[in-house]
């Protein structure tokens, strides 16, 4: 199995669902943006609350391919992985999955989210302490 930069497993909820019992597909952002605050909560102490609140530093999405490969459907346990493509100087370049228990991927996606300050709305210097501990997750994921 590969090893990924953070992943997590997750169990399809009726409320991720249109009407056919299928994911919904703009549902899918929203559960990657939780799995982005997990691995955030993860590596920093004070977490993706701290980084946006006190910290008020961003992270906004500026870039998003997706490719939907198969249906996700109610009940069904998928795992979210995340792997660190390219770490910039205010940029990150993600990419992301959703695969079944079947090992089906049921989509695919590439995202580049820069660093901001949430006072100007300029984007910033990914802060030190994040690029450390993003750079040593993904090391070790490559291992």
């Amino acid at each position: 199995m590969t090893q990924h930069t953070f992943e997590r497993e997750h169990k399809i909820h009726f409320s991720e669902c249109d009407p056919a019992g299928i994911v919904f597909y703009p549902q899918y952002f929203v559960l990657f943006n939780d799995l982005i605050e997990s691995w955030i909560d993860e590596l920093l102490p004070e977490g993706y609350r701290g980084l946006i609140g006190a910290r008020r530093v961003g992270m906004p999405t500026v870039h998003l391919e997706v490719d939907f490969k198969a249906i996700g459907k109610m009940g069904e346990a998928v795992r979210h992985s995340l792997d660190v493509e390219r770490p910039g100087q205010k940029s990150l370049t993600l990419t992301w999955a959703c695969t079944g228990e079947d090992g089906v991927m049921r989509m695919a996606a590439r995202q580049t989210i820069v660093t901001t300050s949430l006072d100007t709305h300029e984007s910033i210097a990914i802060p030190d302490d994040l690029r450390t501990v993003i750079e040593r997750a993904a090391a070790a994921a490559r291992r």
